[in-house]
């Protein structure tokens, strides 16, 4: 392969070495760095700043990186600073992240950018994406509650831009707008920035490509010079400038070290500046999408994203022959994770919506035909049914199931709280029925807390929570229970309703 005479940092012909940033479901970075422990052998670290995790792989090993199931977004860190001392005053501020851009070590993680998309030259080439970034993606934030999920605690001010000139002359602020800055502040997320990814072209770069600073040759030797954006990701309320003139200044300076060419939605290299508080972290995207979108193609109002859908999955440890069901499925994203994971289990998934079956049948032939037009011809089917029924009313013998995993209606786009009153006692009363005594268990996303909490008071005799995961569902803050099945046995005749 190529990266194996790469020179790395012990110098020549020694292996080149990563360190990989991986932005993940807030709540579930410990899940996360448990699956980087378990399937690269590398002992991740987990950030201040929420919703991140950092390891560190040998650059052959980057395959592997991608085929994780917990993390959304990928980077290569270009570096890392704990406690960066920011001036007081703006100007001093933004002057002092222009300078730091000379300063920075880029050879080795444009080395490690370049040879990950000679990997990603290998694989079928994407459809051309459609430039309309900012439609496509109020599309999907319609269409898909994933969206927009969080880095960040409710409390803290933040804000995120993208700039791809970041050359403006000073004073110039006004036009930023028109230069291609995008920024939000406030409640809304920050994750959306690295998803917005989906706008960006096929990357031309290939394997030969040379990435040294103001070369910007191919190896054919015509001059190709570089696109790029910077993207800046802010937490904390100390700063004296927006995201939007740190993107802008830093972006700037990006250009002036490398001579690429700025260009906001058909860039080749994203460059990142994430700043949380004091820590500063730089960065070169991996990911041309969230990998968060991997299984679903039939978007409903709230679909779950396939990370968080893992890390629930994950919670409650399946083993194998155990019977897994999704009362509540929606589009699928649970049990068609759960399937693809663990396909030593059987994987029931059921909604009392047609819309929402008819959906997750679409999901699940996509998948189907996505694994049959892989090389391998072993994988035949997926172990999964999904069935229209009842909630308070399963088609299923009592005590028949090992887990239970569901993303409960918050009443916000589905149902509304008033109901979840009478829904949420009845669903446990259902679902304790049908999960195995002493041996069973559920976990359960919802954002109605109150009522929840109401409602598993009132089945103490039947469910014992077991762990609390607080995380947030776009924008919505919610908590993912883990609750273990007690030894009595539920009632035969159900005359709860």
């Amino acid at each position: 392969m190529a990266e194996e005479g790469a020179a790395g940092p012990g110098g020549e012909g020694a292996e080149l070495a990563a360190v990989i940033g991986a932005t993940v479901p807030t709540g579930f970075e410990l899940t996360a760095a448990e699956e980087v422990q378990e399937k690269l052998g590398s002992a991740p670290r987990i950030s201040r700043d929420r919703g991140k995790i950092y390891f560190e792989v040998p650059a052959r090993g980057l395959p592997q990186v991608h085929r994780l199931r917990s993390v959304d977004n990928l980077f290569v860190v270009v570096q890392e600073f704990k406690d960066y001392q920011f001036k007081e005053n703006k100007e001093d501020a933004l002057k002092d992240l222009e300078d730091l851009v000379k300063n920075l070590p880029w050879t080795d993680p444009l080395k490690v950018w370049e040879l990950n998309n000679s990997l990603k030259k290998k694989k079928t080439k994407r459809k051309k994406p459609n430039l309309q970034s900012t439609a496509s993606k109020e599309k999907l934030n319609e269409d898909g509650e994933e969206e927009g999920e969080d880095q960040k605690d409710a409390s803290k001010e933040e804000d995120c831009a993208q700039n791809a000139a970041g050359a403006e002359p000073a004073g110039s602020q006004g036009s930023e707008k028109t230069e291609g800055v995008a920024s939000r502040s406030g409640g809304e997320e920050e994750e959306e920035d690295n998803e917005q990814l989906d706008a960006k072209e096929e990357l031309q770069a290939g394997s030969g490509r040379e990435t040294k600073a103001g070369d910007g040759k191919t190896s054919e030797g015509e001059a190709k010079v570089l696109k790029f954006r910077v993207t800046c990701n802010r937490a904390g309320d100390k700063h004296s400038f927006t995201s939007n003139e740190a993107a802008r200044d830093f972006g700037g300076a990006v250009q002036e070290h490398f001579q690429w060419k700025a260009d906001m939605t058909n860039f080749d290299v994203e460059v990142l500046l994430n700043i949380h508080n004091n820590e500063v972290v730089v960065g070169i995207a991996l990911t041309e999408e969230s990998l968060h979108r991997r299984n679903i193609t039939h978007f409903g109002p709230t679909t779950l994203r396939s990370t968080l859908a893992y890390g629930m999955l994950r919670l409650c440890d399946p083993q194998p022959t155990d019977i897994i069901v999704d009362p509540m499925c929606g589009t699928g994203a649970i049990p068609i994770e759960g399937a693809t994971e663990w396909p030593s289990c059987y994987h029931i998934a059921g909604d009392n919506n047609p819309q929402a079956v008819k959906r997750a049948a679409n999901n699940i032939c996509s998948l189907l035909k996505k694994n049959e037009s892989k090389e391998s011809s072993s994988s035949l089917g997926i172990p999964l049914d999904i069935i229209q029924w009842d909630i308070c009313n399963l088609p299923l013998r009592t005590g028949s199931v090992d887990i239970i995993v569901t993303d409960m209606p918050f009443g916000k786009r589905i149902g509304s709280k008033k109901k979840n009153w009478d829904l949420y006692p009845a669903c446990l009363t259902e679902m304790g029925r049908i999960c195995t005594p002493g041996t069973g268990r559920a976990v359960l996303l919802t954002q109605d807390k109150k009522c929840f909490a109401k409602a598993l008071s009132r089945m103490g005799h039947i469910w014992r929570k077991a762990q609390t995961v607080w995380v947030n569902v776009g924008g919505l803050h919610a908590a993912v229970y883990l609750l273990k099945r007690t030894w009595e046995r539920a009632e035969e005749k159900r005359s709860f309703w």
